[in-house]
C-alpha cells in the first residue's frame, strides 16, 4: 500500500487552538461515556476542540463549525491554518470504524467574546464537561499519549503567534 493510499485511511480532522486576549489557550475536559474514566488518568481527559471535516467542507468552515458545536463559541477570528497535515494512529483499543487514525489541520483562532458565551451544552452531543484557560505549553501533558506528538508539533509551531499576541497588549 502506498503512503498516499495509507493516508486516505486517516480521517480528515481539524483541531482548534483558541487563544483569549491574554494569549491563553482554551482546554476542555472530555466527557467520559457512561461517566467512568475507565482507569484513564484525569489529566489525559483535557484537550483542545477538534472534529471531523465533512466531505467537500472547507477547513476554515469546519473549524468554525466544530468550535461552535463543542464550545458554543461563535465570537472568534481565524488567525491561521496549518499548511500541512499532522497525523496520529489510533491505538487498537481506540479504533474508530475503518480509520487507522486521524490527519489534522490546525486552526489558530482568537476569542473575541466573553467567557459567558462558552456553552458546553451548545450541541446535542456534548464533548466536554468542564473547561479552563491555560498556557499553550501545557497542551502535550494534558492529552492522551497517542496524540501527544501532534500536540507537541502544534505547540512548537504556534509559540511565535502566541508571543505576538502577548506583545499586542
Amino acid at each position: 500500500m502506498s503512503q498516499k493510499d495509507l493516508f486516505k485511511r486517516f480521517r480528515p480532522n481539524v483541531g482548534i487552538v483558541l487563544f483569549n486576549a491574554k494569549a491563553q489557550v482554551w482546554f476542555g475536559r472530555r466527557v467520559i461515556e457512561g461517566g467512568d474514566a475507565g482507569g484513564k488518568p484525569e489529566r489525559y481527559r483535557w484537550q483542545m476542540p477538534q472534529g471531523g471535516v465533512d466531505a467537500e467542507e472547507d477547513i476554515a468552515a469546519a473549524a468554525y463549525r466544530e468550535l461552535k458545536e463543542e464550545t458554543g463559541v461563535s465570537s472568534a477570528t481565524l488567525l491561521c491554518i496549518s499548511a500541512g497535515w499532522l497525523a496520529y494512529r489510533f491505538p487498537a483499543e481506540e479504533k474508530k470504524k475503518d480509520w487507522k487514525g486521524q490527519r489534522q489541520k490546525w486552526a489558530a483562532m482568537l476569542f473575541t467574546g466573553e467567557d459567558g458565551e462558552i456553552d458546553l451544552e451548545a450541541d446535542d452531543h456534548q464533548e466536554f464537561d468542564d473547561w479552563r484557560w491555560g498556557e499553550l505549553e501545557e497542551a502535550p501533558g494534558l492529552i492522551v499519549p497517542f496524540k501527544r506528538p501532534v500536540y507537541e508539533d502544534v505547540v512548537e509551531g504556534l509559540k511565535p503567534l502566541r508571543d505576538f499576541l502577548r506583545a499586542q497588549k
